[in-house]
């Protein structure tokens, strides 16, 4: 029961989403025991954001939640294959981009919960 949302600062063509969709959907796998089977996806563009006080450069947050927990090594791994991804897809630098990681516990779809 993957999640990843996805804010920045600029603007997301119908191509480019359709090229992150892919990746990330292809990038979840990194992650034991997850699939793009599950996964769903939120674009927000156009974000008002700031980094260091500044929002003179193009600024990525995303978020990935999951149903249970993985390894440090899988997040780093996701991590870098996300800020790679959004660095070639939107011109973001991966010193702009933070990703957030969250293990839930409790997930519910379809009228009942995991």
């Amino acid at each position: 029961m993957p999640y990843i949302g996805t804010k920045v600062t600029t603007k997301i063509t119908k191509e480019q989403e359709t090229e992150l969709k892919n990746r990330f959907g292809s990038a979840i796998t990194l992650l034991p025991g997850k699939s793009e089977a599950h996964l769903m996806l939120c674009f927000e563009d156009d974000c008002r954001m700031y980094f260091a006080s500044k929002n003179n450069k193009p600024i990525a947050y995303v978020e990935v939640k999951i149903f249970g927990k993985s390894t440090a090594d899988a997040y780093s791994a996701l991590t870098a294959r996300i800020c790679s991804d959004i660095t070639e897809v939107l011109g973001i630098d991966g010193d702009h981009t933070y990703v957030k990681y969250e293990e839930i516990d409790n997930w519910g779809m379809n009228g009942f919960n995991f």
